[in-house]
């Protein structure tokens, strides 16, 4: 039997088989269990391909599995308070995670937290990347909607903490969900809410494109790949699916309940959608205590998965390909992720061994840039004319052996990076 192509990680609330599952969307069959604890709404997320993370339920502190040790909770990150929603970025590179009215960033090769955000003014319900990693977007109970660049939040200094790119505050009620499509940058993002209103936005322009009206409360929401559609997850336990390349195009607009336009199945509100990567199946999970696995064309339920307790994520992935051999290993150990801030030099424990890199502008000193000195140079230069050249000659002279010697400084720092990267790359 050929291996999966997708698969569907599901959690619920009650926990008592397991953490999280992982099934054949195909067949119903479920492959692989993890467990300890159960997981948050929004909480469960893959790191890098290695790594399947889960926020405990009520607790603080999230739990760590690998991928191929299915039966072993391998650590737990420890947090400063319950962990609300999570997300880790495409890249692999970087964790956030929605801690009270609080995101906390964390960089996943050292462990250091980066950056605390404090724009909201309610608990954190969820987020999420977009798929080159520039941006997250994060929702809350205070019924915000903020985007954030990544680059923008690492380069902010520490007296004054990073604005958002955008900040959406035409809903009126408690955000449920939020999904980023393709496109990074230029990418377009969905919202839910409580309000009973399932809102388009433009990342780029940050302009609110469509906004529809339900008359049930929406609890969550997904695109197709395409994003010719969405799917709206309603709290009577329908779903419904709204065209957004109907004609006439229509900026504001109230849904009509057309039987072709809404999956019948669930008892209770919808949790959580996603959708497979041709477009053809749709997975719900709801509080009734099922996942549904439906045929989009026809609207049909294919199959349905038993739960323990009300369904907290449900999501198709593409199968790692690590994922089913047991004999594979993570590529990267994790690090002990930290609740406080590093210093500049970086953590001062023994696992802090390695290079950090830190990108942009310089905030350890008041040391003048290159550019700078070589102006003080040219300054030099334009009020020596008619001194004594001999005094000229010997400052010149000086500040080229002071220039040469940090050449030479950089060049080795240079190297010792190549040689680490290089290690890196050919490790076995």
């Amino acid at each position: 039997m050929a291996a999966p192509l997708e698969l569907v990680l599901s959690s619920d609330a009650a926990g008592q088989v397991a953490n999280c599952s992982v099934w054949d969307p195909q067949t119903g069959a479920v492959l692989l269990t993890y467990r300890g604890g159960n997981s948050t709404p929004h909480s469960l997320a893959l790191l890098g391909g290695q790594y399947l993370l889960g926020g405990q339920l009520g607790k603080n502190y999230i739990n760590v599995w690998e991928l191929q040790r299915k039966d072993q909770l391998q650590q737990k990150i420890v947090c400063p308070g319950p962990v609300t929603c999570l997300a880790a970025s495409p890249s692999g590179l970087y964790l956030v995670a929605g801690i009270g009215e609080s995101i906390y960033l964390w960089e996943v090769c050292t462990g250091n937290l980066l950056a605390i955000l404090n724009s909201h003014y309610q608990d954190l319900t969820c987020l999420t990347f977009t798929d080159d990693s520039s941006h997250f977007v994060s929702g809350a109970k205070d019924s915000l909607v903020l985007v954030w660049n990544l680059f923008t939040v690492l380069q902010a200094e520490g007296s004054r903490g990073p604005e958002p790119r955008h900040m959406w505050t035409q809903h009126t009620l408690p955000i449920t969900d939020v999904q980023c499509g393709s496109g990074g940058p230029q990418a377009r993002v969905v919202t839910s809410s409580l309000d009973q209103t399932v809102k388009l936005w433009d990342i780029a322009s940050g302009e609110l494109l469509v906004s529809v009206l339900f008359d049930v409360r929406i609890t969550s929401t997904t695109f197709d790949p395409a994003e010719y559609h969405l799917f709206c997850g309603g709290s009577d336990g329908s779903i419904f699916q709204v065209d957004l390349c109907a004609w006439p195009v229509q900026r504001e607009k109230t849904f009509t309940a057309e039987q072709e336009k809404v999956f019948r199945g669930h008892r209770d509100q919808v949790t959580c959608l996603s959708v497979s990567l041709d477009g053809s199946m749709l997975v719900s999970g709801s509080h009734d205590e099922t996942v549904c696995v439906w045929d989009i064309q026809s609207k049909q339920c294919l199959r349905t998965v038993n739960h323990r307790g009300p369904v907290t994520n449900a999501f198709i992935i593409p199968a790692p390909g690590n994922m089913l051999r047991a004999d594979s290993k993570p590529n990267f150990p994790l690090p002990r992720f930290s609740k406080h801030f590093q210093g500049a030099e970086g953590s001062d424990g023994p696992e802090s061994d390695g290079i950090i890199l830190r990108l942009g502008k310089c905030q350890h000193g008041s040391d003048d840039t290159y550019q700078q000195r070589a102006g003080h140079l040219h300054q030099l230069l334009g009020e020596s004319e008619g001194k004594n050249l001999s005094g000229l000659v010997e400052q010149l002279r000086a500040r080229t052996a002071e220039l040469e010697e940090e050449l030479s400084m950089v060049r080795k720092i240079n190297k010792d990076l190549f040689d680490f990267s290089a290690s890196i790359i050919t490790k076995p």
